[in-house]
């Protein structure tokens, strides 16, 4: 096994730069501008947190062509420290405009001197990403505790621009065009939020037609809770950008007038457009009336988001598996066109799922879009007892802790990654945890050609407790 400095040095020195004399691509999430998707995997529990960026290629992602990037790679602003959890979030964008998506990465747990906890790291992109430092944000005010909770890259204005948009634990901030700076934030208008709302992220996507169509809309989410900080239930909300006061167009979404929990699950949040009408729509967990867990989904329109959406269950007709108290049904959830058709397909995880009598083994269940939205017609479970994914079912794996659905080798069909935060790497790696990723195909997901890595295959030693790959970059 490479040490890490040797990894790092193989993984800068291997990447491909862009063609001669071609202008580097736009892709959210290309960071080396070949046009290939990257995939970017968060650790945060892992001595102050790590983030890995595995490199896409016509082949896929795998244990050649990577960097890690920590608070301790130079040029990184900041110091890893146990509490910083860098890596919570990550997302990316071509932040400074040179044409590279840059990495965008939330430390809720930053300490800083003289102000609340929390930061989002900027890492920049290029020929050879990741070498030429970033920035550092702090919380701008004293009320933004928790700063870096989550993170969006998107045009909140509706002016063609792509913004920085930041949450914190019950705050909402965004940068306007020139570029992040730390005295750059900027508050809504109108302050949105429900009292007792403690925000776990945040998501973009275009809803409505909006107000001229200007802006995205901003899906905020975490839990209420008591006074005491008790979580009660989800939260979820959808904030409305344009050109407007930002703030005064919000609607609560979890409070629909049933009991149920919207969200619960940090993260349980996808969005894409799984009818093909040109609106995204909205998936979110909600566990309410079932034991194992459920998935709301909420087709977007003209006229924006409805309140009450369609729940699916491990008991809906044609979704496999049986609905069973602690499966987490849908506490991780992606959206991606799986099937290279023009619609997204649903992942579903439910990573506390019993496999072959073997407790909590985790699974994984692909819900295909259609012209007619969701379909359990044709759908497909997996787990690391299906024939083709590596490794074993054991228990306690937690396989389906969290995806990721993007196209990584660019035939036009979204790849699922998958984490099992609880797999045991030997030696004496208790919950170390792995990723797998399985390709797209016109009938779905296949274990032709899947893969899997953990911790190891870039150059970290095996540490008990790591969970590596629980968060993957939206």
């Amino acid at each position: 096994m490479a040490t890490a400095a040797a990894a790092l040095a193989l993984a800068v020195t291997g990447l491909g730069a862009p063609v001669a004399g071609a202008a580097p691509v736009r892709l959210a999430d290309d960071f080396d501008g070949d046009g290939y998707r990257d995939l970017a995997v968060g650790t945060p529990k892992a001595s102050g947190g790590t983030v890995t960026v595995l490199f896409g290629s016509a082949s896929g992602v795998g244990g050649t062509r990577f960097v890690n990037v920590t608070q301790n790679t130079p040029g990184v602003p900041g110091a890893s420290e146990s509490v910083d959890r860098f890596g919570e979030n990550v997302t990316s964008g071509d932040v400074n405009g040179d044409g590279y998506a840059d990495l965008i990465v939330g430390a809720p747990g930053e300490e800083v001197t003289g102000k609340p906890r929390g930061s989002v790291t900027i890492v920049w992109g290029g020929a050879k990403p990741f070498t030429s430092g970033g920035l550092s944000l702090t919380a701008p005010t004293a009320e933004a505790a928790g700063f870096g909770e989550g993170a969006a890259f998107a045009d909140l204005d509706g002016d063609g621009t792509a913004q920085l948009a930041v949450v914190g634990n019950d705050t909402f901030w965004w940068y306007g065009d020139g570029g992040p700076t730390q005295d750059g934030a900027l508050a809504p208008e109108v302050d949105f939020l429900p009292d007792g709302v403690r925000l776990d992220g945040v998501v973009a996507g275009h809803f409505s037609s909006g107000d001229g169509g200007d802006g995205f809309e901003y899906v905020l989410h975490g839990t209420r809770t008591e006074p005491d900080g008790t979580p009660m239930s989800g939260y979820v909300g959808v904030l409305r950008g344009g050109h407007g006061d930002i703030g005064s167009l919000h609607t609560d979404l979890s409070d629909d007038g049933t009991t149920g929990s919207a969200a619960w699950w940090s993260g349980a949040v996808a969005t894409g457009d799984i009818d093909g009408d040109g609106y995204d729509d909205l998936v979110t967990a909600d566990e309410a009336g079932v034991e194992g867990g459920s998935v709301m989904v909420r087709y977007g329109s003209a006229s924006g988001l409805p309140l009450k959406g369609r729940a699916y269950h491990q008991d809906s007709p044609g979704v496999p598996g049986t609905d069973e108290a602690g499966d987490d049904f849908g506490s991780a959830l992606a959206l991606g066109d799986v099937t290279g058709d023009g619609r997204a397909d649903l992942a579903i995880g439910a990573p506390y799922e019993d496999v072959d009598g073997r407790r909590n083994v985790g699974s994984v269940v692909l819900l295909k879009g259609g012209a007619n939205g969701l379909t359990t017609a044709g759908a497909q479970s997996f787990h690391q007892a299906t024939a083709g994914v590596p490794g074993a079912a054991e228990a306690g794996d937690h396989f389906g802790s969290s995806l990721r659905l993007r196209d990584i080798n660019a035939n036009g069909r979204a790849d699922l990654a998958i984490g099992a935060f609880g797999e045991d790497v030997l030696p004496n790696g208790y919950d170390d945890g792995a990723a797998w990723v399985l390709r797209g195909a016109a009938s779905g997901l296949t274990t032709a050609s899947a893969t899997s890595f953990d911790a190891t295959d870039f150059g970290y030693p095996v540490v008990a407790g790591r969970r590596f790959a629980d968060v993957f970059a939206r």
